[in-house]
């Protein structure tokens, strides 16, 4: 992860405390980039969370699926002869 500091200097010990709490804040997140803009007595602190993938669910023949290479002969001919609609 990448740290930034503007405005003056923060130890170590400093950083590690904000990106501590903002770990326990968003347990599931990844965090990519910090920035900690000092003011006087004020710090304020901007960061970046990595990308979180996804897969495309559908709902094709009655089944939420994400792609069809789990359907059978028969669930794949049923897919192909369905009616698509125009919206």
């Amino acid at each position: 992860m990448k740290c930034n500091v503007i405005g003056g200097e923060m130890t170590h010990a400093e950083i590690e405390a904000y990106v501590d709490m903002l770990r326990k804040k968003y347990p599931e997140r990844i965090f990519t980039e910090m920035t900690f803009t000092l003011d006087g007595d004020y710090v304020d602190v901007n960061y970046k969370f990595d990308t979180v993938p996804f897969n495309r669910i559908r709902r094709i023949t009655g089944y939420l699926v994400g792609t069809l290479d789990r359907f059978n002969d028969a669930k794949r001919a049923e897919e192909s002869q369905r009616v698509k609609h125009n919206v």
